[in-house]
């Protein structure tokens, strides 16, 4: 994996580079694709692909799209997610589970980048069906904007708190 500075605050890193081609009438145009996760590690973290003929125009890309499509993520104390939630994109899915503090990330290598870039440092994943790493990254961002908040959920219910804490 390739660890890229784009500024003071925000990390990427490549997640996956596959060399793709188009076929046409006169041959195949060879291209590559790369599959960028950015994150701050406080809560902000958005998945991107490039994909243009040259590798690194393709993680710069990558880099671009990753930065335009970054959501944020309710952490508790700053080190997991309030709640179980499931992800699902195409014929990947993705579990996320909550963890005590001290667990550390318990994940396969696309899903622990983007816990990990994302500010996450207790949780537990499983994922199953696809093992692409693209669709892997866009299950495990499809999970992590299901998560809502307690102070979030008693909003919307027009309840308190405790009420939904039980």
């Amino acid at each position: 994996m390739l660890m890229l500075e784009t500024s003071v605050e925000l990390q990427s890193e490549v997640i996956d580079i596959r060399r793709v081609a188009k076929v046409t009438k006169g041959g195949k145009n060879l291209s590559f694709r790369a599959t960028v996760v950015v994150g701050d590690g406080a809560g902000r973290v958005g998945v991107g692909k490039g994909n243009t003929r040259e590798i690194p125009q393709a993680v710069q890309q990558g880099i671009r799209d990753a930065q335009r499509n970054m959501i944020t993520v309710p952490l508790v104390e700053g080190r997991t997610i309030p709640h179980e939630v499931e992800g699902k994109f195409k014929a990947a899915r993705v579990l996320l589970k909550p963890a005590y503090k001290g667990t550390g990330i318990i994940a396969g290598t696309t899903v622990g980048t983007i816990c990990r870039l994302a500010g996450i440092k207790d949780i537990l994943t499983k994922s199953f069906g696809s093992t692409n790493p693209l669709t892997l990254a866009r299950a495990t961002i499809v999970a992590l904007q299901q998560l809502r908040t307690p102070e979030e959920v008693a909003r919307l219910r027009d309840k308190k708190v405790e009420e939904i804490l039980g």
